[in-house]
């Protein structure tokens, strides 16, 4: 599963992983949303419906990853590293575009990558 996520004119391409998380994001896609800017290392967006963290491993967010906190229902696009903490889940990471996370800013468009569909 591969999505592409579009922002003020650049593509960041993800890879997402084979958890229920990444499976219920993938299946919400299409996606026009807003974004928001989270600390000084992270995009974040809410997915309109709750992603189940069942056979979803915990993350070690590093530049790239793309992850899911469950406790807010958000899902994170870091562009710096991060680590680990309580309640964050791996979704997938960056293929290619990583220098585009940190440039993220309003509304985003996910879509799934057509050799996926």
């Amino acid at each position: 599963m591969t999505i592409n996520v579009y922002s003020n004119g650049n593509t960041i391409v993800f890879k997402l992983n084979e958890s229920n998380a990444s499976k219920e994001l993938y299946a919400q896609l299409p996606l026009s949303i807003e974004t928001e800017n989270f600390g000084n290392n992270e995009k974040i967006f809410y997915p309109p419906l709750k992603l189940s963290i069942k056979n979803t491993l915990v993350a070690n967010a590093k530049a790239g990853t793309l992850a899911y906190y469950a406790p807010w229902k958000d899902v994170v696009m870091f562009y710096k590293e991060f680590g680990s903490a309580s309640g964050l889940y791996e979704l997938g990471f960056v293929l290619s575009g990583s220098e585009n996370i940190k440039n993220i800013s309003g509304k985003i468009e996910i879509k799934k990558l057509d050799i996926d569909t």
